[in-house]
């Protein structure tokens, strides 16, 4: 007998990667050569519905990444695709908790990015089948349904399941006005754009006056090589901002904690608002150090933190001032939702890292579902922004007047254009090759 029971029946991913060193676009004092790359996945079903995520990588390392989503699809072939969307939260831990996939973690790394990749490209999947975007579905479940979507294992010392079910009803009142807010004025953002570390000062300022010209009043600028020559090129754009923008600086994990606290203290001369990732990002104790030598210069990390384990302690040891999350590299929308409801029972604004290809079009529905059902708080938050590579993408992310549009799409935005892989598969697609001959 042939069921007619629509499952997941295969996937489908590809190691695309973009030539970005060429340019020098996305250099910072750590990764002076990125490649942006992404390990894309489709997930497939028997019914002909797709859902896409990927993995961000810089390059070299996007194959192993590309073996890991293989690795994870022995979990998820054969699932009945409305038992997995109608428990949601099961469907996460099934894949997380593996015993055998899990030892490679444990729950951090090269799978635990993997299985990310294919827990957004099924929520892709579930926004698509409800016709609408990624945002409005999270943000129409009721308190209850947001809370069975997450893992509270390791998290309960200082957030239990009854303390996110309270922070979520008080946030009920008020949901169709942000919905409404976002939907006509959008969410505020930052932009790196022009800080990249190997830019020249001539394109740098060239860039910080589009910026201006863009509406934006909040800028971050790349820190981390020599001292003296942070410290001039920071002041040279103090000076093309004026006093009434914003500036942060990110140094890319490259200073000891003492060497951070005496180069932020000497940054702090030209106004800064935020340092993010001074120090190794596993160094909890390194960043609260930092945090209390380098106040009222706020401290920011989160793109580089493996899981919400290691969140925990920064949010509530008051590590941190400001909560980067990524979509990409802890393991999906749950566990960024269990990262969510931390950040707002310690009052920590999150502001998402998207410096990467394809992160600005996923983080923004986490941060607008945030402030809709989670946070209720837009103030002093802000969605990185960084304009490379968007035109890869099926529906690329709008940001207008320094904030971004509320997408109106179905979906999460995950989906690059066929044409685009296959230009960009490495190495034989047919730009690698290009560059190869020419070469």
């Amino acid at each position: 007998m042939i069921s007619d029971r629509e499952t997941f029946s295969h996937f489908v991913v590809n190691d695309v990667r973009f030539p970005t060193s060429r340019d020098l676009d996305g250099s910072d004092a750590m990764n002076r050569d990125p490649d942006y790359s992404a390990a894309y996945v489709t997930v497939h079903t028997t019914g002909g519905a797709t859902g896409h995520g990927f993995v961000f990588t810089i390059g070299r390392g996007n194959e192993v990444e590309v073996a890991a989503i293989r690795a994870v699809e022995q979990l998820v072939v054969g699932l009945a695709v409305d038992e997995v969307l109608a428990d949601m939260g099961s469907f996460w831990r099934r894949l997380t908790h593996d015993s055998q996939l899990r030892w490679l973690g444990p729950e951090k790394g090269v799978i635990h990015m993997a299985i990310g990749a294919v827990v957004n490209a099924v929520w892709d999947l579930y926004a698509k089948r409800q016709g609408v975007p990624l945002w409005q579905l999270l943000s129409g479940f009721t308190p209850q349904q947001i809370v069975d979507l997450v893992d509270f294992r390791h998290l309960t010392d200082q957030l239990t399941p009854a303390e996110a079910l309270a922070i979520l009803e008080k946030a009920e009142d008020g949901r169709e006005r942000r919905t409404q807010e976002l939907l006509e004025r959008g969410y505020p953002a930052y932009t790196t754009s022009a800080g990249w570390i190997g830019y020249s000062d001539e394109k740098v300022s060239h860039l910080v006056r589009q910026a201006l010209e863009s509406g934006f009043t909040h800028l971050k600028f790349k820190v981390g090589g020599d001292i003296e020559d942070d410290l001039r090129r920071v002041a040279m754009v103090r000076k093309l901002v004026g006093p009434d923008v914003r500036l942060s600086v990110d140094a890319n994990q490259v200073w000891d904690v003492n060497e951070a606290i005496f180069n932020v203290r000497r940054l702090a001369a030209h106004d800064i608002y935020w340092v993010e990732e001074p120090t190794s990002p596993d160094d909890v104790l390194g960043f609260g150090e930092i945090s209390r030598m380098v106040r009222p210069i706020k401290v920011a990390t989160g793109e580089h933190v493996a899981n919400r384990v290691v969140f925990k302690q920064l949010l509530s040891s008051g590590a941190i001032d400001v909560c980067q999350i990524d979509a990409c590299r802890v393991a999906g929308v749950n566990e960024n939702i269990a990262i969510l409801l931390m950040a707002a029972k310690f009052q920590i604004p999150v502001c998402p890292h998207a410096g990467g290809v394809g992160l600005c079009e996923i983080v923004q529905h986490l941060s607008m579902f945030d402030y809709v059902a989670v946070s209720a708080n837009i103030e002093e938050h802000w969605i990185e922004f960084v304009d490379h590579l968007h035109e890869h993408f099926v529906d690329p992310v709008q940001v207008v007047k320094g904030r971004y549009l509320a997408p109106r799409y179905t979906g999460s935005g995950a989906a690059m254009h066929a044409e685009s892989v296959t230009d960009f598969e490495y190495p034989q697609g047919a730009k690698w090759k290009a560059m190869t001959t020419s070469s």
